[in-house]
């Protein structure tokens, strides 16, 4: 793994956005905007932050990492990102780390996908407001689910919204047979 550097030492309010939406506008790029310090990927992993979003690879959050994880809110923007181990630890770290699986942090596209297809069918086109409105209902329809789920069976975030996929699979495959 690369290391990634940063112009100070220390970064205690994050990362200007200004000043790193001015750099990739001049360089197209968002390498070399942190130049003078720095850190492994691995420390980074583990900073102090409020909301922490791996969103590249898969499996970065391992059995090594988990319990060191220093973020309030684990948004998972890649597939996989964290390993099933370390999912078992987080969870065992209770309302420590409030998770957002990859399986509700990714929903979105794949719901707009949807409409697409929809609207394609029926040849009656949406304006962005009803597409965003409609997304944001099942989004928050899909993460109280989950919630309460998780609540209910005292399960993590990601079996409670693994659990209720299949249990819609299995109710789909029911009423419509194995070859609709």
């Amino acid at each position: 793994m690369s290391a990634i550097t940063r112009p100070h030492t220390t970064i205690p309010s994050g990362l200007d956005i200004a000043e790193l939406k001015g750099h990739i506008l001049r360089c197209g790029q968002l390498g070399g905007f942190l130049t003078q310090s720095l850190i492994e990927p691995s420390e980074l992993l583990v900073k102090k932050c409020d909301v922490f979003v791996p969103a590249a690879i898969e499996r970065v959050i391992t059995s090594e990492n988990a319990s060191e994880l220093k973020c309030r809110i684990l948004a998972e923007g890649a597939d996989g990102p964290t390993t099933p181990e370390a999912d078992a630890i987080l969870h065992r770290r209770g309302d420590d780390i409030f998770v957002l699986p990859d399986i509700l942090c990714n929903a979105g596209g794949v719901i707009v996908s949807y409409f697409e297809w929809v609207q394609d069918l029926q040849r009656l086109f949406w304006g962005e407001a009803e597409v965003f409105d409609r997304l944001c209902r099942i989004l928050e329809r899909s993460f109280q689910q989950t919630r309460a789920r998780a609540r209910r069976d005292r399960i993590s975030h990601r079996m409670a919204a693994m659990a209720i996929g299949v249990s819609a699979v299995q109710s789909a495959k029911r009423t419509s047979g194995l070859f609709p």
